[in-house]
């Protein structure tokens, strides 16, 4: 999916984002734990943590660890799988979304700022 803006101009957005997320009242998420967040609130379900660590190229032990802290904090619970006892979904919640809302607002504030020096 290509994005508008140059790559000055989404690292710029990029550094804003995450800036605005250190500085906030909430979990300190790893690059790690915030890949697979953006993945499952990004991405249409249903996500394994399997399909997580296939879609991001990591070993399923770092995806199960990340969750591990993301389920911890709430941002995403497990679920059973009807259809493979063998694995579990990786489901959405009210606490991820209210997230996903607050990362996408902070994101169109920093678009809207004028260009930095």
């Amino acid at each position: 999916m290509p994005l508008p803006g140059t790559p000055d101009e989404l690292m710029a957005l990029l550094h804003e984002t995450v800036a605005a997320l250190v500085r906030r009242d909430g979990p300190d998420l790893t690059t790690r734990q915030l890949g697979v967040f953006l993945r499952v609130y990004v991405y249409a379900a249903p996500h394994t943590g399997h399909d997580l660590a296939l879609a991001l190229n990591l070993p399923d032990g770092a995806v199960s660890d990340a969750l591990d802290q993301l389920c911890g904090a709430v941002l995403v619970r497990r679920e059973a799988n009807a259809l493979d006892a063998r694995s579990v979904l990786v489901q959405r919640t009210v606490k991820g979304a209210a997230l996903i809302r607050e990362i996408r607002q902070i994101m169109r504030e920093a678009i809207s700022l004028p260009p930095a020096g």
